[in-house]
């Protein structure tokens, strides 16, 4: 209950005896020198530095609103982040923190994951890093207004399109990219002119942890704040307006992400997931073939990558020389004993390692396990597996995997694959192993997809020339590069015109004559145009 405010009487007689004593101390002269301008303005900014709980109590008390939604939206609405010089600075600002904090990140990740320091780095930092030197390579080219074409119909004029911040953005990161993913997106809404809320994922707490201690000391606090905690703190901040939320993870939260964004109209940004299928034809150099699979795999954080490759499809007569070689790397890779690989994360927490057994030990594939299978549900860690000839209805192609488990379906010809891959939701990913160019036309043009690879996995993601997003079940929108500019901006289209050129033809009262040269005009016909003038039918 808000706390009961006595108010004074202010009245006539007090009105006029407050405008007299200004008008005598402006009179004096005083507000006019430089000194006194800059003491009252030193005055306010110690105002809010001293009572700033006090500002924020007060605001919710009147109008309910959140601590930080009255701080950063205010911040948002004094125009600071629109500048160019203040995008600039926070962008420095994390490639200063990452330089400086490359190894916490790197410890950070190997607590929440046993994450390889190689991963890390390479997968990580590194990507952050060039996300945040391509966008000040290239920010102040994105910023210009893009021109654009008038016609007839509004000559004399001119157009342009004009990119503006959306205002105040959420993002929710997501546990298994848990640097990259929330950063990433943090430097295309800060690119944009945004103010920020990031709320990194509590299933990662020490990536967490260290996201809120190092923005809150190289970030502008009042326009990009850290919001740590579990599913209360997620819920309490959706329950806000926001001007876009972006949300990675799973479908199951994107969809009560995108219920309470319905509640205000807010645009969503969903980066969601689903069953990454590789088809690999027997035209193919297998060795290269099996590695970039086991790269795509096991090599982004043993499976738990929302564009890991989830399950195989390849014909009959190929799959055993396929599964021979993908042994032959995978012990290459990560040894005899590949639970006591340092080179393979561990699975994030119990919960998932449980989820992930119970696809093991469904009976309708625990029979067709050809590689692995073993588990240490102590140390959290799952052997990579291979599973042959499992059935489409079982539980593990039922859910995306997320997990170092990889079915093997085959078909009699690799051709049928499109039709299996159709059947379900559209994937955030398709992949195609090939030599033969009219097969992979047909991958492209047939297999509706957030991305398509051929001949590799997961490389699309690092071409930041290239949107990263799904489609259908897999994501709404896309960002990276350019698209990340976009996806935080607004697109406002802007026309000019002066006084001139007035045309009569456009006003009351109607005529046929008129009505048979606007619709010239807007036909964009020249003969249709000296027609009408002349009044020719």
């Amino acid at each position: 209950m808000a706390e009961s405010v006595e108010m004074t009487v202010f009245e006539g007689k007090d009105a006029l005896n407050m405008a007299e004593e200004l008008r005598v101390s402006f009179g004096s002269g005083k507000t006019r020198s430089y000194e006194w301008r800059i003491s009252q303005l030193k005055a306010i900014i110690n105002i809010i530095s001293s009572h700033e709980p006090q500002i924020l109590k007060a605001l919710h008390s009147d109008l309910s609103k959140p601590e930080i939604e009255a701080y950063i939206q205010e911040s948002f609405a004094s125009g600071k982040t629109r500048s160019y010089e203040w995008r600039v600075s926070q962008l420095k600002s994390i490639l200063k923190f990452v330089n400086d904090h490359e190894q916490d990140v790197v410890d950070a990740l190997r607590s929440d994951l046993s994450k390889p320091e190689f991963e890390s780095v390479i997968y990580e930092v590194s990507m952050l890093k060039n996300s945040c030197k391509g966008a000040l390579k290239k920010l102040k080219h994105w910023m210009v207004p893009e021109k654009a074409k008038t016609s007839m119909t509004t000559f004399p004029s001119s157009a342009e399109i004009v990119s503006e911040p959306l205002g105040v953005v959420l993002i929710i990161s997501a546990w298994n990219y848990p640097f990259l993913l929330s950063l990433d997106p943090v430097v295309g809404a800060i690119a944009a002119g945004n103010a920020v809320v990031l709320k990194p994922s509590e299933i990662a707490p020490a990536t967490s942890s260290l996201l809120a201690k190092l923005l809150s000391e190289y970030m502008d606090r009042s326009c990009i704040r850290v919001v740590e905690g579990a599913v209360a703190e997620t819920s309490a901040l959706l329950e806000q307006k926001w001007d876009k939320i972006c949300y990675t993870g799973n479908g199951k939260v994107g969809r009560i992400v995108m219920q309470a964004a319905a509640k205000h109209l807010t645009p969503v940004l969903l980066e969601l997931g689903g069953k990454s299928p590789v088809v690999v034809d027997s035209a193919v150099n297998l060795q290269v073939a099996v590695r970039r699979i086991i790269a795509g795999k096991w090599c982004c954080n043993n499976g738990q990558a929302c564009i890991s490759p989830d399950y195989i499809i390849t014909t009959k007569d190929f799959a055993p020389k396929l599964v021979d070689t993908l042994k032959e790397e995978l012990e290459k890779f990560y040894g005899k004993n590949p639970l006591q690989s340092k080179d393979l994360s561990r699975i994030v927490n119990l919960n998932h390692f449980a989820r992930l057994s119970k696809l093991l030990d469904d009976e309708k594939v625990s029979g067709k396990i050809v590689l692995g299978g073993e588990r240490n549900e102590t140390e959290l860690r799952i052997a990579p597996t291979l599973l042959l000839d499992v059935p489409r209805d079982s539980l593990i192609m039922s859910e995306e995997i997320f997990g170092p488990l990889l079915p093997i379906i085959t078909v009699d010809k690799v051709e049928d694959s499109f039709d299996i891959i159709s059947s379900g939701p559209k994937p955030l990913a398709a992949y195609l192993f090939t030599s033969n160019e009219k097969l992979k036309k047909q991958f492209v043009t047939m297999v509706s997809a957030g991305g398509v690879v051929v001949n590799d996995t997961t490389i699309h993601l690092a071409v930041d020339s290239l949107p990263f997003g799904g489609v259908g079940e897999s994501g709404i929108g896309s960002y990276h590069g350019k698209f990340s500019f976009d996806a935080f901006s607004h697109k406002k289209a802007v026309v000019y015109r002066s006084f001139l050129g007035d045309a009569a033809i456009r006003y009351p009262p109607y005529t046929l004559g008129k009505l048979r040269l606007l619709k010239a005009l807007m036909g964009g016909s020249i003969v249709r145009i000296i027609r009408a003038l002349f009044g020719w039918s």
